[in-house]
This record gives structure tokens, C-alpha cells and sequence, in this order.
């Protein structure tokens, strides 16, 4: 890896692939249709993106179908598919810089942040399902001495996987690594906000042994490409992140087509509960403004609710307060950059609108609360803090994904689990306090897939992504995601 880059340099120079990958080759869409890959740090077309439509995907999911039948993945040994899968988590770490540069110009993260954080992360998540391909066993049941059955995991088959704009390669290796480990075929639709890592790794992928056919990337629009893929009759499994409207969508068009297995990783509206007893509580207001702004708040577990006992509020506030002053945006390719651009200008005007209905629903804008950057031309919101909300209010209720915090007091643990699990969304929560019972006690009543103590947004492959509610169905990461990928064949052989 390169010694302090010139990011600037690089990204001026940088030409990267936009066509569609489909049976191993680079190929246009069908129609010829494109359209503009805009960098949201500047507002300006930086490239034209393949538009992929039924057409593109219906090729792709007969490539990966045919793949699949032949077995040149599929009943390939478990020892190969590791080896490969190993092979291609080291071509994302050799091609780290690429790859980070791709990711910031394509959504506007902080360059830091897509080389420390998301290629290493999607490295990690490929390599953790390599090492895990050879040490799933299968089941032998206790039927008695007269029969023999055999439980055994087989791959679904086709998996068409749709992915966000946020994490735009982190998501996807969540769903690449489970899928290839397990011996399926993929078809992966990335967001049209954000195509460009996706495209450029399924190139590695085929270097690294991944026989073509097996792993297809098809850009497009979620209404065209993503609807095609999630209506396909030969894609027996779909997986997709992203908001929970559009997750609802594809649970209907699984049910229209060929009922197939269905995952979702949906909204989330996360509470971060902080109780006056927690004997840090700049530690904890610390964490709370890392948990809404870091990512520029465009997290699905972002800890966008901050509940703060009464007592400990003007602590906690002034704290959050002072580490957003901080993090005011700004060139996402300056390393020392905290917080980039939001991802494009239909965002940054969704953010904006929820900042307007915060004002007139009567909460107060205690810190930020504008666009910044404006000479720039590009998609820059400063960090936001809303104090005086109520549970009622939109802010405190709808997903905006953006860097705005809504703080609302309570009074007691029970108002302030009551006040957590009053929304739709299951996805996150946490909760700060020094009494262990209290931690367990909330941790059970809090309805969320993920409970935090004491930290926010901690983070291993090993543990499973997921919520209750309209957060979603299934789990990314850990050994649960296979779950998603494979079928129990029940085999009995009568010995009697």
C-alpha cells in the first residue's frame, strides 16, 4: 500500500469499469441505456453506469442458473471453495486503494474511512466464510437402530442479493461470502447510487478461481434491475438491505413469482437509552454522537434516538454538542476528513426536509442544522441535534438517515423502554448504566436484534446483523447467515 497518497491525483486520473458482469465478461446493457455516476462531494458526472434492466437480469440469472447445474461451483469440495473465497479476500486487501478510492468517489464517505474501515471489513467478511466453508458439519438423527437419517445442507441455488448505497461493499461481502460459501450461484443488483466497488470485484473474483457464471453484477434501478431480479422465477432465494418500503416490495414479488425464500435487512429508528448512573458520562455522550454521526449518519443502526435520563441531560447534551462542532464536513478524499457528503441531492434534500418538520413539530435545534459546503457543489449536511422531542414527533419516529440526533428525556428505565420500542423499527438499541441487573433487565425488554451495553455499534463477523419487526427477517454475518443460503435435505435409509 502506498505511502500518504494524493488522493486528488488519483482520483483524477482513475477510469473505472461500468458495464454490467455477467458469465464472467464485461458486457453493456441490452438497451445500450446508461446512466450518470455523479460524485456527491462535487455534484458532478464522473461517469456512466450500464443500466441494466429485465433483460440484463434475466442473462445473468440464466448464467448463474446454468453455473449452478453444471456444479462447476456447486459440487466443487469444500477445501476448493475456501481456497478460492481465501484467494479473493486477498485480491480486496492488494486492491485496497482502488477499491477505497471507488467507494468515496461513488458515495462520499471519507476516504479513511473506506480504506481503514469498509475494504478491510469486506476483506474480513470473505475470509471468515472461507475458513468456515470446511467446519460446517451435517446432522445424523436419533431415529434407533432401524433406520439411518442422514440431515444434510445443500446449497438454495440462485440467490439474487440487492444491496445499499451506504456500506456499498461491506453489504455486499456480507451476502457474497455466506452465498459462494455455501455453493450457490449470485446475481448481485448494487445500488445505482453506489455500483462501482461491485463491479470492479466481481473482475477479482473470477481471478481469484471463481468459475464464471457463479458471481454476476448487474447495475440498475430498484424499480427495473431490482424488481426484475426479485420477480425471476429461477432465483430460488433473495436477500436485500435497504429501506423497509422497499423491503415490503420484495416480500410481494417473491409471493408473485415462485414464493421464493425471502431476507431482509430493513430500516431502523435505534435508541441509545443513557442513565444517569453510568459514572462516564462524557464517555457516553461521546459514543452517542460517533453512533449518529460517524458514516454521515446514513447507517440503518444508527443510534438516531438519544434518551437521556433528566438529570443527566445538559452533560450529555453539551458533550454531543461539542464532538459535532468537531465533525463539520469535509473533502471526503482529505484523509483528515471526519464527516464526507451525503450520498446525492435526493438525500441531502430528505435529510433537509426532516431538519424543517423537526422545527415546525416544535423541537429545538440545539446544534447545526444547515447545508454546508454549498461552493462546493456538492451534498454536505452539517451534524444535527434536536433536543425537546417527543416520542410523537416524525423526527423521533421515521428513519431519515442523516446526521440528526433526536434527544428526548425521561424519567425513569420503564418510561424510557416504553419510549425504545414505541416505533416500528427492531434494529439496534443500547444502554448506559453502571448496574449490571438494570444492563440485563433492559437488554431482555428492549425489542431490537442487537442490544448494546455500555458501547455502541460494536462489530464482529462473528455475531449476526439483524432486527425484529420491520427491520427485517433473517441475519447477515456469523454462521446464522447460512441459514439463508441453504436447504435441510432429510435422507432416511430404513436398515431394518
Amino acid at each position: 500500500m502506498s505511502t500518504n497518497p494524493n488522493w486528488h491525483e488519483r482520483a483524477a486520473k482513475i477510469a473505472p469499469e461500468s458495464r454490467a458482469f455477467i458469465d464472467g465478461e464485461y458486457v453493456a446493457a441490452l438497451s445500450g441505456a446508461q446512466f450518470d455516476n455523479v460524485n456527491p462531494a462535487t455534484g458532478q458526472v464522473f461517469g456512466r453506469i450500464a443500466a441494466g434492466d429485465a433483460a440484463d437480469i434475466e442473462r445473468a440469472v440464466a448464467a448463474a442458473k446454468a453455473a449452478f447445474e453444471k456444479g462447476v461451483w456447486a459440487r466443487t469440495r469444500p477445501a476448493h471453495r475456501k481456497k478460492v473465497l481465501g484467494a479473493f479476500a486477498q485480491a480486496l486487501l492488494a486492491h485496497r486503494e482502488e477499491l477505497a478510492l471507488l467507494e468515496t468517489l461513488d458515495m462520499g464517505k471519507p476516504i479513511s474511512d473506506s480504506l481503514k474501515i469498509d475494504i478491510p471489513g469486506a476483506a474480513r467478511a470473505i475470509q471468515w466464510y472461507a475458513e468456515a466453508v470446511d467446519k460446517i458439519y451435517d446432522e445424523i438423527a436419533p431415529t434407533g437402530p432401524d433406520a439411518l437419517a442422514l440431515v444434510t445442507r445443500e446449497p438454495v441455488g440462485v440467490v439474487g442479493a440487492i444491496v445499499p448505497w451506504n456500506f456499498p461493499l461491506v453489504m455486499a461481502a456480507w451476502k457474497i461470502g455466506p452465498v459462494l460459501a455455501a455453493g450457490n450461484s449470485l446475481v448481485l443488483k448494487p445500488s445505482e447510487k453506489s455500483p462501482l466497488t461491485a463491479i470492479r470485484v466481481a473482475q477479482l473474483a473470477l481471478e481469484a478461481g471463481l468459475p464464471p457464471g457463479v458471481f454476476n453484477v448487474v447495475p440498475g434501478f430498484g424499480h427495473t434491475a431490482g424488481k426484475a431480479l426479485a420477480l425471476s422465477m429461477d432465483v430460488d432465494a433473495i436477500a436485500f438491505t435497504g429501506s423497509t418500503a422497499t423491503g415490503k416490495l420484495v416480500m410481494q414479488y417473491a409471493a408473485q413469482s415462485n414464493m421464493k425464500r425471502v431476507s431482509l435487512e430493513c430500516g431502523g429508528k435505534s435508541p441509545n437509552i443513557v442513565l444517569a448512573d453510568y459514572p462516564d458520562l462524557e464517555r457516553a455522550a461521546t459514543a452517542a454522537a460517533y453512533a449518529i454521526f460517524f458514516n454521515q449518519g446514513e447507517m440503518c443502526s444508527a443510534g438516531s434516538r438519544l434518551l437521556v435520563e433528566r438529570s443527566a441531560r445538559d452533560a450529555v447534551l453539551g458533550k454531543v454538542a461539542e464532538i459535532g462542532r468537531t465533525m463539520s464536513p469535509g473533502d471526503p478524499l482529505d484523509p483528515a476528513t471526519k464527516l464526507g457528503a451525503i450520498v446525492d441531492e435526493t438525500q441531502m434534500k430528505r435529510v433537509l426536509g426532516y431538519i424543517d418538520t423537526g422545527r415546525s413539530e416544535g423541537a429545538t435545534v440545539a446544534f447545526g442544522g444547515r447545508r454546508v459546503r454549498e461552493e462546493s457543489g456538492g451534498y454536505f449536511v452539517e451534524p444535527t441535534v434536536f433536543d425537546g422531542v417527543t416520542r410523537t414527533m416524525r423526527v423521533a419516529r421515521e428513519e431519515i438517515f442523516g446526521p440528526v440526533l433526536a434527544t428526548i428525556t425521561f424519567d425513569t428505565v420503564e418510561e424510557a423502554v416504553a419510549i425504545a420500542n414505541d416505533v416500528d423499527y427492531g434494529l439496534a438499541a443500547a444502554v448506559w448504566t453502571r448496574d449490571v441487573t438494570t444492563a440485563h433487565r433492559t437488554a431482555r425488554a428492549l425489542r431490537a436484534g442487537m442490544v448494546y451495553v455500555n458501547c455502541y455499534d460494536a462489530d464482529d463477523i462473528t455475531v449476526p446483523f439483524g432486527g425484529f419487526k420491520q427491520s427485517g427477517i433473517g441475519r447477515d454475518k456469523s454462521l446464522h447467515a447460512f441459514d439463508k443460503y441453504t436447504e435441510l435435505k432429510t435422507t432416511w435409509l430404513d436398515l431394518s
